[in-house]
């Protein structure tokens, strides 16, 4: 799928939301951390996802998200808009606001905790598709909502106008060959250690976490493999596996990055929200110790990295909580 077609990049990034201290979006920052990103290569943002906890999120904080995005951007990245709601009706609203404030398209979570069955599943992406006008990719991540998206499924909304893209958190590799076979579907992988492997059989691009800590190596991937360039290509996949581990593996990855980020004097605070928590020692010595190993990554130097256990310890409780059901 090539760019003139695809409305979403090929390099996005999950952003985290930076916080202050006490757990209030530091506003500053999130400009600051958006165009450092952007300068370093993704060609798309995604607010308001897993990665920046949405879960804890007012719906106001949401929508400026998209506001500012479009902002910083400047016409430089796409601003993608990712969390919606459990209950269909509460994710249309989210969506249409998002679309009103200038989100250049959306990203639909499977309804989580409800359990819905793969007819309700369906259901959901349709009408919340059908109250937008923007393009939308489907997110897949059974892990996170205990329930996945089934091939069938996919390939039913795959009829749908809207609905142009799949981001894959399911590491399924049979599964994600057959979309493209018999589908139109763009793939994004999402997950980070598997971004080379899937583009390897066709897959788009990836929609990463990483890539707030180093998205300069993502876009030499992507460029490469355009290009047809596998040796370059994994040359970066190689340098970039020590950091996914110490970001991917320990503890939940917005807290890793925010932890590094802070460590890097790039955000002001580690702080995310509850019920998430800063690390504990033992967990923030294992993504030490894996951040060692890191080397010859283009734009991050870990020579400067100053970690602050005490800064990132606990989590806070915003003044207003947020709205998700």
């Amino acid at each position: 799928m090539t760019s003139s077609v695809n409305p979403f990049g090929q390099v996005l990034v999950a952003l985290v939301t930076p916080f202050t201290a006490d757990g209030e979006v530091d506003w500053p920052a999130v400009e600051k951390h958006m165009d450092d990103v952007i300068s370093a290569g993704a060609d798309g943002i995604v607010v308001t996802g897993t990665t920046g906890e949405t879960s804890t999120l007012t719906d106001p904080e949401k929508i400026r998200l998209v506001e500012v995005g479009k902002d910083v951007s400047a016409g430089r990245a796409a601003v993608i808009t990712g969390g919606g709601s459990n209950e269909t009706a509460h994710a249309i609203e989210l969506y249409k606001a998002s679309e009103k404030a200038g989100a250049d398209g959306i990203m639909i979570v499977t309804p989580y905790y409800n359990k819905p069955t793969q007819a309700g599943i369906l259901t959901h992406f349709r009408l919340v598709a059908d109250a937008t006008e923007l393009p939308v990719i489907v997110y897949d991540i059974p892990g996170r909502t205990g329930v996945e998206v089934k091939y069938e499924t996919i390939v039913r909304l795959a009829n749908h106008p809207n609905i142009l893209a799949v981001k894959d958190a399911k590491g399924d590799f049979a599964e994600v060959s057959r979309v493209l076979n018999e589908t139109d579907l763009m793939y994004f992988s999402g997950d980070d250690s598997n971004a080379l492997p899937h583009m390897a059989i066709g897959a788009t691009g990836l929609i990463g976490v990483t890539g707030n800590i180093a998205a300069a190596p993502y876009r030499t991937m992507v460029d490469a493999v355009n290009r047809g360039d596998l040796a370059s290509a994994t040359a970066a996949h190689k340098a970039l596996e020590p950091l996914v581990r110490a970001t991917m593996t320990h503890i939940p990855a917005t807290v890793a990055v925010k932890y590094i980020l802070h460590g890097l004097g790039r955000i002001g605070s580690p702080r995310v929200r509850l019920p998430l928590v800063g690390p504990e020692d033992w967990e923030a010595a294992k993504i030490e110790d894996e951040l060692a190993l890191v080397s010859g990554i283009e734009g991050v130097d870990f020579r400067n990295f100053r970690p602050d256990r005490n800064a990132a310890a606990g989590g806070a409780l915003p003044r207003v909580h947020g709205t998700t059901r």
